[in-house]
């Protein structure tokens, strides 16, 4: 039954006129669930079936809209059992089609000789005959517009979806006219109402107007984006931070064994300022892989640990946990800093001990898996907070970790170099350090692609290494067999192949996601100590694995792996010495997937890399399945909308520098729209 008050954008869309239960739930298969999310439920594509071809004219194969008149109606002709052809002629004074349409009985029973309609559809035949096979038909009259393609899903059809819109916006009346972007706001940016907007991006009066509805949602949706992200990062900034009054930064360098980059030293003193100001920092050291993320971390954390805090330092793996347990305690120790380990594979008496330090302060720095996230984890005075690897822990993770602090400083570091266009959007609740130097003798890593013809002659060069002392990795993208893609190498099934033929005689180990945590310890420090010279793996070595002694990387099928990832898998080798090379083995012929490891063989530069895969991918599947908890795009498109993400940007910080819980009257559509928005994320919210 549905209910008595007015159609709103929050109205259930089971209560539209002519849904109902079984339609409202195929909608809910693509995410809509309201009036509101179905008028923003934005077309993939349009038909522009007001450009109208004389028939004469029209090019053979594209797609075009032709008015015609139907010459007579439809012949049936059953030409088999289940395929029936309904043939007409049409016309429109420059030239005849003959028309088919197969197994449409319903469109065909529609056409009237001497009516006149409108014909969608690439044309095909030759100079001398035209034809045009299922192509769409619609009266004449009224039908000259440009019509909506969506995303569909079965049982609902992209016409089915546009009758749907039609309603919901006839029925929202005078609810389209309260808009949450204030008149002056508007007028600031030129931008039309949320009225005009929403019926123009569905049913446009033509491209002019169809371009000025996409740049007002477009504008609306990044605004709201990142009013979003600015109330989180002023929230974790209203309140009085750890206080830290003094910068021990150059006694911090005298414990360094090599001398910093400029742009650690950058990256340092802008955390040390951040440290030293009113308000938490919130920071995001941003760099390539090997470009010394690590130091600059242990440098913040010196001068956090000499002011009388505790830091913590989160890492998504314990493999990469223990290394930095490691390497931190060896840096910082002689500076009279004790570093603790916390991983979940501890014994219940280690845990007890490392706990307890930590609650009465006398570990400094606790560097951790999720592990730190448990509830009998306690510090004395938490100060500063570290999450490495951003890209494994949601919003709520890091949180979830500074919350055992009071409002403690928080610095996360991120090895996935990120297109300063997603960047803006990603980490619009951080501040950014970019690192864009490589610290002195770190190598280049040459890369080649090769067919799988050139497999023999790699693994000659992976045991020409081996022979000399060296380690590779060789990655392939599946665990076993039965994963229904039997052609791609498996990694369980292809290390016992390489055991007992090319690489026979020679240590080979095996990773994978499905080992348990204890397994994939062993087989890791093995190949840390040169037990295991060649480790068959997928892509679990992705992070936190660091063997310098390791120079040859063999990645299978290497057309599987975004760009983003060949490089973190690329940049386990050249971490020491040794010259170090990537073997990208490959039988595609995709032009995308071959200009992939082009890109990959001419550059090891991971930024350029990153804007390559922006270019490729585009930013909606640039991190996969939503790993950072941030509310996905329907409009806006980062590659081509940066002005107006710009834009969006200077009047967000505007309006929350003036009311920064959007309480003003002007402002509540506004802080609705926001809550909207990030309501549709689990992982985290705004309340």
């Amino acid at each position: 039954m549905a209910p008595l008050s007015p159609v709103t954008m929050d109205t259930p869309l089971r209560y539209l006129k002519g849904v109902g239960e079984r339609r409202a739930a195929q909608f809910e298969r693509l995410g809509v669930g309201t009036v509101g999310a179905l008028v923003r439920h934005i077309p993939r594509a349009y038909e522009d079936w007001s450009r109208l071809t004389p028939l004469v004219n029209a090019p053979f194969g594209e797609a075009c809209c032709v008015k015609a008149t139907a010459l007579e109606a439809p012949a049936e002709h059953r030409v088999r059992k289940g395929m029936t052809l309904y043939r007409f002629r049409a016309g429109d004074g420059s030239a005849v089609m003959q028309v088919t349409l197969f197994n449409n009985k319903y469109a065909a029973a529609r056409i009237r000789a001497g009516e006149e309609y409108l014909f969608f559809g690439p044309v095909g035949g030759n100079f001398t005959r035209r034809e045009m096979a299922s192509p769409l038909i619609e009266p004449a009259e009224g039908g000259e517009r440009i019509r909506p393609i969506y995303r569909q899903t079965e049982g609902l059809s992209t016409r089915v979806i546009e009758g749907c819109v039609a309603r919901a916006l006839e029925a929202l009346g005078t609810a389209l006219d309260d808009d949450p972007l204030p008149a002056e706001l508007r007028l600031r940016h030129s931008l039309c109402t949320r009225r005009f907007a929403l019926e123009n991006i569905h049913f446009p009066t033509g491209s002019e107007a169809l371009a000025v509805a996409r740049k007002r949602l477009v504008f609306e949706e990044l605004l709201v984006l990142q009013l979003g992200l600015l109330r989180l990062k002023g929230r974790a900034r209203s309140a009085s931070a750890a206080v830290m009054a003094h910068d021990y930064t150059a006694e911090f360098y005298s414990l360094l064994p090599f001398s910093p980059t400029g742009a650690q030293r950058r990256a340092i003193a802008d955390c040390v300022g951040d440290l030293r100001g009113a308000s938490p920092m919130s920071r995001l050291i941003q760099g390539d892989v090997g470009s010394g993320k690590t130091a600059v971390a242990a440098g913040v954390a010196f001068t956090a640990i000499k002011n009388g805090w505790q830091a913590a330092l989160m890492a998504p793996t314990e493999i990469l946990a223990e290394q930095h347990a490691r390497s931190l305690s060896a840096l910082l120790a002689p500076g009279d800093v004790h570093v603790g380990l916390l991983t979940g594979s501890q014994s219940a008496g280690e845990k007890r001990e490392v706990l307890e330090r930590l609650a009465d302060g006398r570990t400094d720095l606790i560097v951790g898996t999720h592990a730190l996230l448990s509830e009998g984890v306690r510090f004395a005075r938490l100060g500063l907070v570290i999450t490495d690897e951003q890209h494994r822990f949601g919003v709520g993770q890091r949180a979830g970790l500074a919350a055992k602090g009071i409002n403690p400083h928080l610095l996360v570091m991120s090895a996935t170099p990120i297109p300063r266009t997603l960047a803006l959007i990603i980490y619009g609740d951080l501040d950014v350090s970019v690192l864009d130097e490589l610290p002195p003798g770190r190598q280049p890593v040459e890369t080649y692609a090769v067919r799988s013809s050139k497999r023999e002659r790699a693994y000659n060069y992976v045991k020409k290494h081996i022979d000399e002392g060296r380690q590779a990795y060789i990655v392939c993208p599946l665990v076993e067999e039965g994963e229904g893609e039997t052609d791609l190498a498996s990694a369980a099934e292809y290390a016992q192949k390489l055991a007992g033929g090319p690489l026979k005689g020679y240590s080979l180990g095996l990773l994978h996601g499905r080992m348990k945590p204890a397994e994939k310890e062993r087989t890791m420090a093995a190949f840390a100590r040169n037990e295991i010279s060649v480790l068959v793996s997928t892509t679990v070595i992705e992070v936190g694995v660091d063997v310098p002694n390791a120079v040859i990387m063999v990645i299978e099928n290497a057309e599987r792996f975004g760009l983003a990832q060949l490089h973190q898998l690329r940049g386990r080798v050249g971490r020491g010495q040794h010259k170090s090379t990537c073997i990208l083995i490959s039988d595609a012929q995709n032009e995308e997937a071959v200009r992939r490891l082009r890109v990959m063989c001419v550059t090891n530069d991971g930024f350029q890399i990153a804007d390559e895969d922006l270019k490729l991918r585009g930013p909606g599947d640039f991190f996969g399945s939503r790993q950072h908890g941030l509310p996905a795009l329907k409009i806006a498109d980062l590659n081509g909308d940066m002005p107006l993400l710009l834009e969006a940007q200077t009047e967000a910080r505007a309006l929350i520098a003036s009311d920064p819980e959007l309480e003003q009257a002007e402002h509540l559509p506004l802080a609705e729209e926001v809550r909207r928005l990030f309501d549709q994320v689990t992982e985290q919210g705004l309340n």
